[in-house]
C-alpha cells in the first residue's frame, strides 16, 4: 500500500518530467530543446521530446502550435512556441 507521503514523492518526481511536443524540422522546437537543456544546468527536471508527426492524433491536436511544453502529471500546457521561464518556474514550484 502506498502512503500519502510516498504518493506526494511520486507526484513530485513525475512533476519534474516534462513532455515537449514538436517536429524534427522545426527551428522553434530546436530552440526550445536547447533552452531546456541549458536550464537543466541550473534546475532539476527532465523532458522527453515527442515528434507529433509520428501520430496523426498529435498532428490534429498540436498542428502549427508547436513546440508545446506539457506536464504529463496535470496534462497542463506550460508554454508553446517559446520557452516561458516564468510559467515553467511557476509550474515546478507547485511541486517543490
Amino acid at each position: 500500500m502506498t502512503t500519502s507521503n510516498e504518493q506526494g514523492l511520486n507526484v513530485s518526481r513525475s512533476a519534474n518530467m516534462l513532455i515537449l511536443y514538436g517536429r524534427e524540422e522545426c527551428h522553434l522546437c530546436q530552440d526550445m530543446i536547447l533552452a531546456l537543456r541549458k536550464l537543466q544546468e541550473q534546475v532539476s527536471f527532465n523532458f522527453q521530446v515527442i515528434d507529433i508527426d509520428s501520430d496523426p492524433a498529435l498532428i490534429a491536436l498540436y498542428g502549427e502550435k508547436i513546440p508545446v511544453l506539457m506536464s504529463p502529471v496535470t496534462n497542463q500546457e506550460i508554454c508553446h512556441h517559446f520557452l516561458n521561464l516564468t510559467a515553467l518556474d511557476d509550474y515546478l514550484a507547485k511541486f517543490s
